[in-house]
């Protein structure tokens, strides 16, 4: 199927992510106001929210105790991670935060993954692993070992009494639902085949590997591209049509900006076009280019976007370095009035 063949449909679930910066001298005041936006989208309709993990930076970097916090602070919007990469984390203890903390959501959290060896890895190893670098699997597996946690398989060999300590074979609490609710974010076609053939969600984002070259003089679609993935995806998975995708551009709505807001804005998107333009890097990796303007400028484009007009949720990507101010400007007009015109209604 060609990318202008994609199947349209309308905006079913609105999210947003973010990195949660803080000034590391006194990191409180970003955490904080990261909590303050979560409430907000849901005061404002949003379905879910989610957070990017990011070590040994000045963002987040346990956002599943952050989302501890938010669940006691909301009641009804989808708290995810976009994402956890495996490498920094064991799948068994992780396997237990998650599904504590979907235990205290009552069932709204969205856990997303990667995979590969952990960023600037020659840096980290020796701290991270010190006795095992050599011989950890950054691959598969170690989603897959994950997924049979929140599943129930067994994590140990023992289950029953010694002494007074009863045991349980199985990770707890065990939380229904929650394997479901796993998500894989890739940029590869084989990641996204290898997502639908183990029944994961799927996560895409603003960044996607190139993996064939265009005709000379042909320019990069990304949004081609990127629909081609979501059609690899649906293709390997069980539900096919009906497998859930969403998808995560910077989207930056204008209508109730400042000029001030908008011109700086805009200066932002234009400083990151170049990387748009071809595969960057040894592995090839294109960008989407960020999207800026008034709500029904924004909607034409998206309507005209292959890839978001094969599926029904987004998680629109906050940029990394905008004022709080800012934050709160985007969401609103994002509810309010970007999505609407996308189809998307507001949760009670």
């Amino acid at each position: 199927m060609a990318g202008d063949e994609a199947v349209d449909r309308p905006l079913r679930r609105l999210g947003f992510l973010t990195i949660g910066l803080f000034d590391p001298a006194d990191p409180g005041p970003g955490h904080a106001f990261t909590l303050e936006m979560i409430e907000l989208g849901e005061r404002l309709g949003f379905d879910s929210a989610w957070l990017r993990d990011r070590h040994l930076q000045h963002g987040i970097s346990s956002p599943v105790a952050v989302l501890a916090a938010a669940s006691q602070r909301t009641s009804r919007i989808d708290l995810g991670t976009a994402v956890i990469p495996l490498g920094w984390e064991n799948p068994l203890r992780l396997a237990e935060d998650l599904a504590t903390v979907d235990v205290l959501t009552g069932g709204r959290l969205n856990p997303g993954v990667s995979v590969g060896p952990p960023m600037a890895w020659d840096d980290v190893k020796a701290s991270l692993y010190p006795d095992t670098a050599d011989v950890e699997e950054f691959g598969y597996p170690r989603v897959e070992r994950l997924l049979g946690f929140l599943a129930g398989e067994r994590a140990s060999t023992f289950t029953g009494t010694r002494g007074i300590e009863v045991f349980s074979d199985r990770v707890q609490p065990q939380s229904p639902g929650l394997r479901e609710r796993t998500w894989y974010g890739g940029a590869s076609l084989r990641s996204a085949t290898w997502a639908g053939e183990h029944a994961m969600n799927f996560l895409t984002s603003s960044v996607l590997k190139v993996e064939h070259e265009q005709p000379a003089g042909e320019p990069y679609d990304f949004g081609v591209l990127q629909a081609e993935q979501i059609r690899a995806y649906r293709a390997a998975h069980p539900a096919g049509e009906a497998a859930r995708v969403s998808q995560g551009l910077v989207v930056l709505p204008t209508d109730t900006a400042t000029r001030e807001q908008r011109e700086r804005y805009q200066a932002y998107a234009d400083s990151r076009l170049a990387r748009t333009r071809e595969p960057q890097g040894p592995a090839r990796m294109l960008f989407a280019p960020d999207l800026v303007g008034t709500s029904e400028e924004l909607a034409e484009q998206l309507s005209a976007h292959p890839a978001f007009r094969a599926v029904d949720e987004v998680a629109f990507a906050l940029p990394f370095t905008f004022e709080p101010e800012d934050y709160v400007q985007i969401l609103t007009d994002m509810a309010t009035r970007l999505a609407p015109l996308l189809g998307w209604e507001p949760s009670a």
